[in-house]
């Protein structure tokens, strides 16, 4: 320091700083010492607050013409970041209070630009977390989550063991698990014994292409909400049979179809689906459906499983509807996938928890209109 200055209000502190002349420069990028210098340059810089008196340090400092990296550099100052316009040790507070607060508040408390804070954060997000590490996987949870109207997602990727979010990729297609797969080595892809995910095609055919070994875990949420939506269907079709007395019992019974029955509480709820079951066996076989659809993911047996998913097929076709045949078919599709889980008794309900995190973060608006950025607090805030 050679001399410092505050203006009449006490809100800004100017303070001059040069280098000691006693050391020779070291180059910022390499490390190595050199006594070329290619000219003198001055930069003020933010530092941190001292009450409530912003204070700039006015740096003076040489750029080197470093042999080693054959360019003009800066040399190496600890006290800044040489693209950066604040200290290393504002830098780092910014940093850290964007752990905990918006980075919209954090610009305000520092009276800077948004950008300035967010680009201080990426810096320090992708030093942390820039290259995750793919050590030690072996069972992965696959997911995709909605990150705005009009069918624009994010896959999200989970070590199943840990509840580490390993990677974050744009859309949900086979292209977008590939990026992940081509990132792990082979010793790597050959460790992952199991892939639990919904049955979403793209997805299943980038697991069956780069992990050949993997067994391919269907998880029973997805499937049940599947089915959820084939009973709409059938509520819809059974309303437009049934007769004009009859209709009113159907009406608002949407939501009573799809939720298991001990979360029917409301008297008025439970004496109308009493009614409704009463009233139509189509419908009261559809219940019955989806209350085996679910048992089929209890049993520990394969041979079990397998007889109990036959005979759900069956009754469900014995309707002989469109839909139930249809959805039927697509569950024999994928036998193979619900078989799996009697050999890893695995789901997606984690990634279900991660999704509700990522949309909180989502909302704290850390202006994640930079998908890399948002992707980076993703690992931050699963970082084990």
């Amino acid at each position: 320091m050679v001399k410092q200055a505050v203006n009449d209000t006490a809100t800004k502190a100017l303070i001059d700083v040069v280098p000691d002349r006693r050391f020779q420069p070291v180059c910022h990028l390499c490390g190595k010492a050199t006594s070329s210098v290619h000219s003198w340059t001055q930069r003020e810089v933010r530092d941190l607050n001292l009450a409530s008196t912003q204070v700039w340090l006015r740096c003076e400092y040489r750029k080197l013409l470093c042999a080693h990296c054959q360019r003009i550099s800066i040399e190496e100052l600890e006290l800044f970041h040489p693209y950066l316009r604040v200290t290393r040790r504002l830098a780092a507070e910014i940093h850290q209070l964007c752990k905990v607060m918006t980075v919209t508040d954090v610009a305000r408390h520092f009276q800077l630009d948004w950008k300035t804070v967010k680009d201080i954060d990426k810096h320090y997000l992708e030093a942390q977390y820039g290259q995750p590490d793919y050590n030690g996987l072996r069972i992965l949870a696959v997911d995709e989550i909605s990150i705005r109207k009009g069918h624009s997602y994010l896959t999200v990727v989970l070590d199943y063991q840990s509840g580490r979010v390993v990677y974050v990729g744009r859309h949900r297609k086979a292209k977008t698990l590939n990026r992940f797969f081509k990132q792990l080595t082979a010793q790597q892809r050959k460790a992952i014994e199991a892939v639990v995910m919904d049955m979403w095609d793209p997805y299943i055919k980038a697991v069956k292409k780069k992990l050949p070994r993997a067994q391919i875990v269907f998880d029973q949420f997805h499937v049940v909400a599947a089915f959820g939506r084939v009973i709409d269907k059938i509520r819809n079709s059974e309303y437009r049979k049934a007769a004009k007395d009859n209709k009113a019992v159907f009406k608002g019974a949407k939501y009573l179809l799809l939720k298991n029955r001990r979360n029917v509480r409301r008297k008025k709820h439970r004496q109308q689906l009493k009614d409704l079951l009463a009233l139509n066996e189509v419908i009261n076989t559809v219940m019955i459906l989806k209350d085996q659809l679910k048992h089929i993911w209890s049993y520990k047996s394969r041979t079990w499983a397998g007889k109990a998913l036959d005979h759900w097929c069956a009754l469900a076709r014995s309707l002989n509807h469109r839909a139930l045949n249809k959805f039927a078919k697509m569950l024999e599709r994928h036998r193979y996938g619900i078989l799996n889980h009697c050999d890893y008794p695995i789901h997606t309900g984690v990634l279900e928890g991660v999704n509700n995190k990522i949309k909180l973060i989502k909302r704290k608006a850390y202006g994640f209109h930079d998908i890399r950025y948002f992707t980076l607090k993703i690992y931050q805030a699963f970082y084990n």
